[in-house]
């Protein structure tokens, strides 16, 4: 039952505790016993148990935070569902707060009313919270020799601390600060780099991809032979990003994927030009060049023509050689 005399001294002893952190003193001057217990730490989500010590002689009692009743007794006076009475006899007054949130943080008393005098007993509840990215780098996609500043920040209790570094490649710890600063970026330091945020709680990881853009290079071309009416096969291999196109030329004339029996396979950084039955017009000097939106570059081949007789000119002549020292062996012995 509420006795509002109680009450209404109780919430005005209580505003005064929490804002001189002293005794309070009665109407009648009369001394409050005060005791502070050890501060209760708990992680955001889990449950709290506030635990305050009764006796015989109690006559009402409470649960408060800050200037707020929680329980009075057996009656509950917070609207917050979290918030139930676990215990309640001569010897505790024990209330839970389920699901711990940083708006439980704080200070909590347990105000007794005895038959001689009130007495107070306060606790602070500390939450700490894990750590979650909050604010991050959107993916880029940046010319080779830009400057590229990434940011990360986070929230968490304790504040946690953030790193970065280049995971595709991977490479060694590049920066502990929230911002992370790549001066004239090149084509190698391009991957996935990774923000994490780590307190004594929990760890959040999440990472910003960065493409970087280069002009085309060409690898060196390489000369072919092929034999008359064989089929023979000129390739181009590009470095590029983003995708280049490639274009074949026959001196000044670009060849088309189709035409003139030839036939044009690009497979990313690779163009074939394929010849499907080589004739003496299609010996002579190709350009292969490879574009994109940052520039161009291209490689020269020679298709030549490779002696199909070669081969076998080379086993008569070795077979001759061999009969002609079986008949000439006998006529050496003789000397």
């Amino acid at each position: 039952m509420k006795n509002p005399m109680f009450w209404v001294l109780l919430t005005g002893m209580t505003i005064l505790l929490l804002q001189q952190g002293l005794p309070v003193h009665s109407q009648g001057e009369s001394q409050t016993d005060s005791k502070v217990m050890d501060n209760i730490t708990v992680r955001q989500g889990e449950n709290v148990f506030l635990r305050c010590a009764q006796g015989d002689i109690v006559t009402h009692t409470a649960w408060l935070n800050r200037s707020s009743i929680l329980y009075a007794g057996e009656d509950k006076w917070s609207v917050d569902p979290r918030v139930s009475l676990v215990t309640l006899n001569q010897e505790e007054f024990t209330i839970k707060i389920e699901d711990v949130d940083m708006t439980d943080e704080g200070p909590y008393i347990c105000a007794v009313q005895t038959s001689s005098r009130p007495r107070t007993t306060s606790v602070h509840i500390l939450v700490q919270v894990p750590p979650t990215i909050i604010n991050l780098s959107k993916d880029l996609v940046v010319n080779e020799g830009s400057n590229v500043t990434l940011m990360c920040q986070a929230s968490g209790k304790p504040e946690p601390s953030l790193t970065w570094k280049l995971l595709s490649p991977s490479v060694d710890l590049v920066s502990e600060d929230e911002y992370l600063d790549i001066p004239s970026i090149s084509r190698q330091r391009a991957g996935t780099y990774e923000c994490t945020a780590i307190n004594d709680i929990a760890t959040d990881v999440q990472t910003v991809e960065i493409t970087v853009n280069y002009a085309p290079s060409v690898s060196e071309g390489r000369d072919v032979g092929v034999t008359l009416g064989q089929r023979g096969v000129l390739e181009c291999e590009v470095d590029a990003v983003p995708k280049a196109d490639f274009e074949w030329y026959r001196d000044d004339r670009r060849i088309f994927n189709g035409l003139d029996g030839m036939e044009i396979e690009d497979a990313g950084q690779l163009s074939k030009l394929t010849f499907l039955n080589i004739s003496e017009a299609d010996y002579g000097n190709y350009t292969c060049i490879a574009i994109n939106k940052l520039g161009s570059s291209n490689a020269s081949f020679v298709l030549y023509v490779q002696d199909g007789n070669s081969g076998s000119m080379g086993t008569h002549v070795h077979t001759y050689t061999c009969l002609l020292l079986v008949i000439l062996l006998p006529f050496l012995l003789k000397f």
